[in-house]
């Protein structure tokens, strides 16, 4: 499975951003991470294989939302409320299980990461 990650920008404090994972395939759980500058990877969000389940990092609750539209073989990103510390390298990941999980070598296949710059 191929995974292609776009609509990275830059957006200024409190604006939203969604961004989309498209897979060559279909795929099982999905899930989203981010790397800033100098910072180790992250997790951010994780859905499940029907899109019912989806499970957030702490500091994204309550601003961001993971969906997937199965059909599309895609999922997304939508990103409201955004903060400077949002700002990294967005990657979205696969993994052939039912569930997601917020460890990064828990995902098999992984795309190729979209930028997003959140000014002040």
């Amino acid at each position: 499975v191929q995974l292609q990650a776009s609509g990275g920008g830059l957006v200024q404090a409190g604006g939203s951003l969604r961004l989309s994972c498209a897979a060559s395939g279909r795929t099982f759980a999905m899930g989203w991470f981010r790397q800033a500058p100098g910072k180790e990877r992250e997790f951010v969000a994780g859905i499940n294989v029907s899109g019912r389940f989806t499970y957030y990092a702490d500091s994204v609750k309550g601003r961001f939302t993971i969906s997937r539209d199965n059909a599309k073989n895609t999922a997304y990103l939508r990103m409201n409320g955004l903060k400077p510390e949002d700002a990294a390298i967005y990657y979205c990941a696969s993994r052939y299980y039912y569930d997601p999980a917020d460890q990064g070598g828990s995902y098999d296949y992984w795309g190729q990461g979209t930028l997003v710059t959140v000014s002040s």
